[in-house]
């Protein structure tokens, strides 16, 4: 069973009411089709942005259900950049939880002598993220490209991951990224130049 599957079957479980009203029986296949046909695809962006199959699992299985119970009525050629866009949330959030916990836990390991106590622990912490060499030895088996997509700044590896990996044009980046084309444009045409120069191609 597919992650797709086992989130709509868990809908259905429920009993939402909601959900049994609203949606007939041909809405509710074309979802699971549209799920269907992107979970792989979500998994591998959400896996390159937060370096664990589990957490991502978790992301794009959250990501999935948000879209079944907040748009599923919305036509179905909305979805692919509302879901992505609420895929790139859920993204963003889990990063900024892991790193306030990493600085917390960073101010708690610093001596006595050297902690003021009047700081805030989240500002007074050095950035914890690991250094570029650090995060590629980590995980020999992901591909040159996906190594330096890692390290891309977020905003630039959200709209080339979503330009390249799952082929939305301009509009739809930036809906689901919710910024302006202009903004998007700028974002891809970075990461390309700086994904050239790490894979050897300028």
């Amino acid at each position: 069973m597919t992650l797709s599957d086992t989130l709509m079957l868990a809908m259905r479980l429920e009993e939402d009411p909601a959900y049994s009203k609203e949606h007939s029986l041909e809405q509710s296949r074309e979802l699971e089709r549209f799920l269907g046909g992107v979970e792989r695809r979500a998994f591998r962006i959400a896996s390159i942005a937060v370096r664990n199959d589990d957490d991502a699992l978790d992301i794009v299985q959250d990501a999935m259900l948000q879209l079944a119970r907040r748009y599923s009525d919305r036509p179905a050629a909305e979805w692919r950049p509302l879901f992505y866009r609420i895929l790139q949330n859920r993204i963003r959030d889990f990063q900024r939880r892991a790193k306030v916990r990493a600085k917390v836990i960073g101010w708690f390991s610093i001596g006595p002598a050297e902690r003021d106590e009047q700081a805030d622990p989240y500002e007074a912490v050095p950035d914890p993220a690991a250094s570029a060499v650090d995060r590629l030895s980590t995980d020999e088996s992901m591909s040159k490209l996906e190594a330096a997509l890692s390290l891309l700044p977020g905003r630039q590896q959200e709209a080339f991951m979503l330009r390249n990996f799952e082929g939305l044009n301009v509009a739809q980046t930036a809906m689901a990224m919710g910024c302006s084309e202009g903004s998007v444009k700028t974002h891809y045409s970075r990461a390309v130049r700086t994904l050239r120069e790490q894979l050897g191609y300028d």
